[in-house]
Protein backbone atom coordinates (compact mmCIF):
# COMPACT_ATOMS: atom_id res chain seq x y z
CA UNK A 1 0.00 0.00 0.00
CA UNK A 2 2.96 2.46 0.01
CA UNK A 3 3.75 5.48 -2.49
CA UNK A 4 7.13 6.52 -3.11
CA UNK A 5 6.32 10.13 -1.73
CA UNK A 6 9.41 11.54 0.52
CA UNK A 7 8.75 13.62 3.25
CA UNK A 8 10.85 17.14 3.72
CA UNK A 9 12.88 17.03 6.28
CA UNK A 10 10.99 20.00 8.30
CA UNK A 11 8.10 18.10 9.47
CA UNK A 12 5.27 20.32 9.05
CA UNK A 13 1.50 19.72 10.63
CA UNK A 14 -1.37 21.26 9.09
CA UNK A 15 -4.39 20.95 11.71
CA UNK A 16 -8.15 22.38 10.33
CA UNK A 17 -10.13 23.19 13.35
CA UNK A 18 -8.81 25.01 16.37
CA UNK A 19 -12.11 24.22 18.98
CA UNK A 20 -11.27 22.22 22.13
CA UNK A 21 -9.73 19.03 20.11
CA UNK A 22 -7.55 21.16 17.33
CA UNK A 23 -6.17 22.84 20.16
CA UNK A 24 -5.71 20.75 22.77
CA UNK A 25 -4.04 18.48 19.98
CA UNK A 26 -1.48 21.44 18.99
CA UNK A 27 -0.41 21.91 22.91
CA UNK A 28 0.14 18.10 23.12
CA UNK A 29 2.11 18.13 20.28
CA UNK A 30 4.40 21.04 20.67
CA UNK A 31 5.01 19.78 24.39
CA UNK A 32 6.24 16.26 22.05
CA UNK A 33 9.07 17.63 19.85
CA UNK A 34 7.55 15.56 17.65
CA UNK A 35 6.92 18.28 15.01
CA UNK A 36 8.95 21.26 13.34
CA UNK A 37 6.24 23.59 12.61
CA UNK A 38 2.64 23.41 13.77
CA UNK A 39 -0.01 25.66 11.59
CA UNK A 40 -3.40 26.01 13.03
CA UNK A 41 -6.20 27.44 10.91
CA UNK A 42 -10.04 27.53 11.21
CA UNK A 43 -13.10 29.30 9.84
CA UNK A 44 -12.92 31.60 13.06
CA UNK A 45 -9.72 33.48 12.28
CA UNK A 46 -10.10 35.33 15.61
CA UNK A 47 -10.31 31.98 17.74
CA UNK A 48 -6.88 30.69 15.50
CA UNK A 49 -5.32 33.80 16.37
CA UNK A 50 -6.42 33.86 20.37
CA UNK A 51 -5.15 29.59 20.25
CA UNK A 52 -1.57 30.37 18.85
CA UNK A 53 -1.06 32.98 20.84
CA UNK A 54 -1.49 31.48 23.65
CA UNK A 55 0.36 28.65 22.99
CA UNK A 56 3.29 30.48 21.56
CA UNK A 57 3.65 32.29 24.92
CA UNK A 58 4.26 29.07 26.65
CA UNK A 59 6.90 28.58 24.21
CA UNK A 60 9.80 28.94 26.67
CA UNK A 61 8.65 25.40 28.29
CA UNK A 62 8.54 23.19 25.58
CA UNK A 63 11.35 22.06 22.85
CA UNK A 64 11.50 24.29 19.56
CA UNK A 65 8.91 24.41 17.20
CA UNK A 66 7.43 27.35 15.12
CA UNK A 67 3.22 27.64 15.75
CA UNK A 68 1.47 29.97 13.46
CA UNK A 69 -1.64 30.65 12.08
CA UNK A 70 -1.95 29.81 8.66
CA UNK A 71 -4.46 29.25 5.47
CA UNK A 72 -5.92 26.55 2.60
CA UNK A 73 -1.75 27.59 1.30
CA UNK A 74 -0.23 25.74 3.74
CA UNK A 75 -1.54 22.49 2.72
CA UNK A 76 0.93 22.47 -0.38
CA UNK A 77 3.99 21.41 1.73
CA UNK A 78 2.29 19.88 4.63
CA UNK A 79 3.51 16.35 5.58
CA UNK A 80 0.26 15.80 7.94
CA UNK A 81 -2.97 17.43 7.19
CA UNK A 82 -5.51 17.22 10.15
CA UNK A 83 -8.91 18.16 9.93
CA UNK A 84 -10.60 18.08 13.39
CA UNK A 85 -12.98 20.69 12.04
CA UNK A 86 -16.76 20.02 12.79
CA UNK A 87 -19.66 19.89 14.19
CA UNK A 88 -19.14 19.41 17.68
CA UNK A 89 -20.88 15.96 19.47
CA UNK A 90 -24.30 17.14 21.62
CA UNK A 91 -24.88 15.18 24.95
CA UNK A 92 -27.41 12.25 23.27
CA UNK A 93 -26.41 12.30 19.89
CA UNK A 94 -24.21 9.28 18.48
CA UNK A 95 -21.56 9.94 15.84
CA UNK A 96 -23.64 8.87 13.23
CA UNK A 97 -26.24 11.63 14.04
CA UNK A 98 -23.30 13.87 13.12
CA UNK A 99 -22.99 12.77 9.23
CA UNK A 100 -24.98 14.94 7.15
CA UNK A 101 -23.59 17.88 9.10
CA UNK A 102 -19.96 17.48 8.92
CA UNK A 103 -19.56 15.42 5.59
CA UNK A 104 -20.03 18.29 3.59
CA UNK A 105 -17.58 20.14 5.66
CA UNK A 106 -15.10 17.21 5.56
CA UNK A 107 -15.77 16.79 1.46
CA UNK A 108 -14.81 20.52 0.91
CA UNK A 109 -12.21 20.43 2.65
CA UNK A 110 -10.56 17.33 1.29
CA UNK A 111 -10.70 18.55 -2.19
CA UNK A 112 -9.39 21.76 -1.18
CA UNK A 113 -6.24 19.98 0.04
CA UNK A 114 -5.91 17.48 -2.84
CA UNK A 115 -6.32 20.66 -5.38
CA UNK A 116 -3.16 22.07 -3.69
CA UNK A 117 -0.95 18.97 -5.09
CA UNK A 118 0.03 18.03 -1.75
CA UNK A 119 2.19 15.05 -0.95
CA UNK A 120 1.34 14.66 2.47
CA UNK A 121 -1.10 12.28 4.61
CA UNK A 122 -4.70 13.37 5.29
CA UNK A 123 -5.88 12.74 8.93
CA UNK A 124 -9.33 12.73 9.67
CA UNK A 125 -10.27 13.56 13.05
CA UNK A 126 -13.86 14.93 12.87
CA UNK A 127 -17.21 12.55 13.61
CA UNK A 128 -18.62 10.13 11.94
CA UNK A 129 -15.18 9.98 12.11
CA UNK A 130 -14.85 6.61 9.87
CA UNK A 131 -17.86 8.13 7.00
CA UNK A 132 -15.66 10.65 6.90
CA UNK A 133 -12.61 8.91 6.25
CA UNK A 134 -14.67 7.59 3.50
CA UNK A 135 -15.89 11.02 2.06
CA UNK A 136 -12.25 12.68 2.34
CA UNK A 137 -10.69 9.60 0.41
CA UNK A 138 -13.39 9.62 -2.45
CA UNK A 139 -13.69 13.26 -2.61
CA UNK A 140 -9.75 13.92 -2.58
CA UNK A 141 -8.98 10.78 -5.38
CA UNK A 142 -5.96 10.03 -2.85
CA UNK A 143 -4.44 6.78 -2.71
CA UNK A 144 -6.05 4.55 0.23
CA UNK A 145 -2.80 4.65 2.58
CA UNK A 146 -2.70 8.54 2.57
CA UNK A 147 -5.96 9.10 3.97
CA UNK A 148 -6.73 7.80 6.98
CA UNK A 149 -8.79 8.17 10.47
CA UNK A 150 -8.33 7.93 13.95
CA UNK A 151 -10.35 5.57 14.41
CA UNK A 152 -10.61 3.78 17.64
CA UNK A 153 -6.87 4.45 18.75
CA UNK A 154 -8.46 5.84 21.76
CA UNK A 155 -11.20 3.05 22.11
CA UNK A 156 -8.39 0.75 22.20
CA UNK A 157 -6.39 2.88 24.71
CA UNK A 158 -9.90 3.00 26.80
CA UNK A 159 -9.76 -0.53 26.66
CA UNK A 160 -6.53 -1.00 27.52
CA UNK A 161 -7.07 1.25 30.65
CA UNK A 162 -10.13 -0.66 31.99
CA UNK A 163 -8.84 -4.26 31.16
CA UNK A 164 -5.08 -3.58 33.18
CA UNK A 165 -7.73 -1.68 36.36
CA UNK A 166 -9.57 -4.53 36.25
CA UNK A 167 -6.38 -7.12 36.76
CA UNK A 168 -4.57 -4.98 38.54
CA UNK A 169 -1.40 -4.66 35.82
CA UNK A 170 0.63 -1.92 33.80
CA UNK A 171 -1.46 -0.40 30.77
CA UNK A 172 1.46 -0.76 28.93
CA UNK A 173 1.65 -4.41 29.52
CA UNK A 174 -1.92 -4.95 28.10
CA UNK A 175 -2.44 -5.20 24.15
CA UNK A 176 -5.76 -5.24 22.83
CA UNK A 177 -7.92 -3.60 20.04
CA UNK A 178 -11.18 -1.81 19.49
CA UNK A 179 -12.59 -2.77 15.72
CA UNK A 180 -14.64 -1.52 13.60
CA UNK A 181 -16.93 1.84 14.15
CA UNK A 182 -15.82 4.35 16.18
CA UNK A 183 -19.04 4.14 17.97
CA UNK A 184 -21.88 2.55 19.21
CA UNK A 185 -21.26 -0.78 16.80
CA UNK A 186 -17.57 -0.94 17.81
CA UNK A 187 -16.08 -4.87 18.57
CA UNK A 188 -13.68 -5.20 21.47
CA UNK A 189 -10.99 -7.94 19.66
CA UNK A 190 -11.14 -10.28 22.72
CA UNK A 191 -9.31 -12.60 20.42
CA UNK A 192 -6.37 -10.30 19.71
CA UNK A 193 -5.67 -9.28 23.35
CA UNK A 194 -3.05 -10.22 25.74
CA UNK A 195 -1.19 -9.64 29.19
CA UNK A 196 2.73 -10.10 29.07
CA UNK A 197 2.59 -12.01 25.96
CA UNK A 198 0.09 -14.48 27.28
CA UNK A 199 -3.75 -14.88 25.63
CA UNK A 200 -6.12 -12.92 28.08
CA UNK A 201 -8.26 -15.87 27.76
CA UNK A 202 -5.08 -18.46 29.56
CA UNK A 203 -3.86 -15.57 31.87
CA UNK A 204 -7.22 -15.09 33.36
CA UNK A 205 -7.50 -18.44 35.18
CA UNK A 206 -3.56 -18.11 36.23
CA UNK A 207 -4.57 -14.46 37.78
CA UNK A 208 -8.04 -16.09 39.43
CA UNK A 209 -8.27 -12.80 41.14
CA UNK A 210 -12.13 -12.44 39.90
CA UNK A 211 -15.17 -14.69 39.73
CA UNK A 212 -17.58 -14.16 36.52
CA UNK A 213 -15.16 -13.32 33.63
CA UNK A 214 -17.64 -13.53 30.99
CA UNK A 215 -19.76 -10.72 33.16
CA UNK A 216 -17.09 -8.96 33.85
CA UNK A 217 -16.11 -8.58 29.75
CA UNK A 218 -19.24 -7.88 29.30
CA UNK A 219 -19.11 -4.49 31.62
CA UNK A 220 -15.39 -3.59 30.44
CA UNK A 221 -17.04 -3.46 26.51
CA UNK A 222 -19.90 -1.73 28.09
CA UNK A 223 -17.22 1.15 29.61
CA UNK A 224 -15.52 1.57 26.56
CA UNK A 225 -18.68 2.35 24.84
CA UNK A 226 -20.18 4.65 26.87
CA UNK A 227 -16.89 6.33 28.06
CA UNK A 228 -17.01 9.15 25.78
CA UNK A 229 -20.79 10.08 26.24
CA UNK A 230 -20.28 10.20 29.79
CA UNK A 231 -17.82 12.29 29.80
CA UNK A 232 -19.75 14.80 27.23
CA UNK A 233 -22.14 14.49 29.69
CA UNK A 234 -20.00 15.77 32.17
CA UNK A 235 -17.75 18.14 30.38
CA UNK A 236 -19.62 19.24 27.23
CA UNK A 237 -16.46 17.33 25.02
CA UNK A 238 -13.67 14.93 25.07
CA UNK A 239 -10.13 16.36 23.95
CA UNK A 240 -7.67 15.78 26.35
CA UNK A 241 -7.42 11.95 25.73
CA UNK A 242 -7.91 12.21 21.84
CA UNK A 243 -5.13 14.59 21.30
CA UNK A 244 -2.58 12.59 23.17
CA UNK A 245 -3.90 9.96 20.70
CA UNK A 246 -3.60 11.95 17.54
CA UNK A 247 0.36 12.70 19.30
CA UNK A 248 0.61 8.84 18.85
CA UNK A 249 -0.64 8.41 15.05
CA UNK A 250 1.30 11.84 14.47
CA UNK A 251 4.59 10.19 15.60
CA UNK A 252 4.66 7.27 13.73
CA UNK A 253 4.02 9.14 10.63
CA UNK A 254 6.27 12.12 10.80
CA UNK A 255 9.34 9.75 12.51
CA UNK A 256 8.20 6.45 9.96
CA UNK A 257 7.80 4.52 13.44
CA UNK A 258 6.01 1.46 12.02
CA UNK A 259 3.24 1.72 14.87
CA UNK A 260 0.65 -0.92 15.01
CA UNK A 261 -2.68 1.43 15.18
CA UNK A 262 -6.08 1.02 14.75
CA UNK A 263 -6.64 3.93 12.62
CA UNK A 264 -9.74 4.25 10.76
CA UNK A 265 -8.69 2.90 7.30
CA UNK A 266 -10.06 1.73 3.46
CA UNK A 267 -10.72 -2.33 3.20
CA UNK A 268 -10.06 -3.77 -0.22
CA UNK A 269 -10.61 -7.92 0.65
CA UNK A 270 -9.16 -7.15 4.56
CA UNK A 271 -11.42 -9.29 6.96
CA UNK A 272 -13.91 -10.25 4.12
CA UNK A 273 -14.76 -6.20 3.96
CA UNK A 274 -14.70 -3.66 1.18
CA UNK A 275 -15.54 -0.36 0.39
CA UNK A 276 -15.60 0.84 3.80
CA UNK A 277 -13.48 2.94 6.12
CA UNK A 278 -13.22 1.50 9.34
CA UNK A 279 -10.55 0.96 12.51
CA UNK A 280 -8.37 -2.45 12.62
CA UNK A 281 -4.77 -2.45 13.09
CA UNK A 282 -2.52 -1.44 10.69
CA UNK A 283 1.08 -0.24 10.74
CA UNK A 284 1.32 3.43 10.52
CA UNK A 285 4.63 5.21 8.94
CA UNK A 286 5.68 7.92 6.47
CA UNK A 287 3.18 6.59 4.08
CA UNK A 288 0.53 6.24 6.07
CA UNK A 289 -0.86 2.96 6.25
CA UNK A 290 1.86 0.32 5.02
CA UNK A 291 0.09 -2.75 5.29
CA UNK A 292 -3.35 -3.81 7.51
CA UNK A 293 -2.65 -6.74 9.77
CA UNK A 294 -5.67 -9.47 9.80
CA UNK A 295 -5.70 -10.61 13.28
CA UNK A 296 -7.39 -14.01 14.37
CA UNK A 297 -10.85 -13.04 15.55
CA UNK A 298 -13.31 -15.18 17.19
CA UNK A 299 -16.56 -16.13 14.78
CA UNK A 300 -18.82 -14.37 17.14
CA UNK A 301 -16.05 -11.12 16.44
CA UNK A 302 -16.51 -11.63 12.96
CA UNK A 303 -19.82 -11.58 12.70
CA UNK A 304 -19.75 -8.02 14.81
CA UNK A 305 -17.41 -6.71 12.27
CA UNK A 306 -19.51 -7.41 9.28
CA UNK A 307 -22.46 -5.91 11.03
CA UNK A 308 -20.25 -2.56 12.39
CA UNK A 309 -19.37 -2.40 8.15
CA UNK A 310 -22.79 -2.81 7.29
CA UNK A 311 -23.96 -0.03 9.55
CA UNK A 312 -21.03 2.11 8.24
CA UNK A 313 -21.86 1.31 4.68
CA UNK A 314 -26.15 2.06 5.15
CA UNK A 315 -24.34 5.57 6.45
CA UNK A 316 -22.53 6.02 3.44
CA UNK A 317 -24.81 5.08 0.95
CA UNK A 318 -27.59 7.63 2.88
CA UNK A 319 -25.09 10.73 1.60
Amino acid sequence: MSNTKTLTERRKVVIIGAGAVGSTYAYALAQSGIADEIVLTDRNEELARGQVSDLVHGQPFFPTVKIRQGSASDYADANLIVITAGAAQKSGETRLDLLKKNAAITGSLAEEIAGTGSNGIMLIVSNPVDVLTWVALKRSGWERNRVIGSGTVLDSARFRHFIASHCRVDVHNVHAYILGEHGDSEVAAWSMTHIGGIPIQKYCPQCGGCEGWAEKRKQIEKHVRESAYHIINAKGSTHFAVGMALVKITASILRSQNSVLTVSAFLDGEYGLSEVCLSVPSVISGNGVERIIEGPLSEEESVLLRKSADILKEAISSL
